[in-house]
């Protein structure tokens, strides 16, 4: 039987993990250049938010994660607002406030490919639309991620379109309250 999988609020003392997964090549391929730590801290201590916080409710728009199977941290996932972050250049045309994005990774090299990229979606899909006001969920991989784009259809993401982003092309992938599986919502 496969262990459930659980969520952790990020805190400061996961960000040496964070440098640790985000300088692996199955990381930097899609996410970014390996990062030193002090990079990490800059970039997620100002993210940082209460396990509490609702990713609608988050001061800085977004709530950070890491996704734990048998109490073993193997990946990172964050939810933001979409809307939240218009003023930076994303989404400039998104009208939903209670539309999120999510993005994710995982960290361990050795679980790729076991479906688990897929079931940690689905847990992370149901933990998001526990809060009633969700209206959808979306995210924006690299077009040529055959992977990731897999495992967010195999969730019940459906393609929007290729869009232009401040990072480069992305397929713009949603899933609606409503079109979620009924065990996801």
């Amino acid at each position: 039987m496969e262990s459930a999988i659980t969520f952790r609020a990020l805190s400061e003392s996961d960000l040496p993990l964070m440098q640790d997964w985000l300088s692996r090549p199955h990381v930097t391929e899609w996410w970014e250049p390996a990062p030193t730590l002090e990079e990490v801290r800059e970039d997620y201590l100002p993210r940082l938010a209460p396990q509490s916080v609702l990713p609608l409710d988050a001061p800085a728009g977004v709530v950070q994660y890491l996704a734990y199977e048998a109490g073993v941290p193997f990946a990172f996932v964050q939810a933001y607002r979409v809307m939240a972050h218009q003023a930076e250049g994303w989404w400039p045309d998104e009208t939903d406030p209670h539309a999120l994005g999510v993005d994710q990774f995982l960290g361990l090299p050795e679980r790729l490919g076991q479906g688990l990229g897929t079931r940690m979606l689905q847990a992370f899909v149901a933990f998001l639309f526990q809060d009633p006001r969700v209206s959808r969920i979306q995210t924006d991989p690299t077009p040529t991620n055959a992977r990731a784009i897999a495992c967010y259809r195999k969730v019940g993401f459906r393609d929007v379109g290729v869009v232009e982003t401040l990072d480069g092309p992305a397929l713009l992938m949603r899933l609606t309250r409503d079109a979620a599986p009924h065990h996801l919502r």
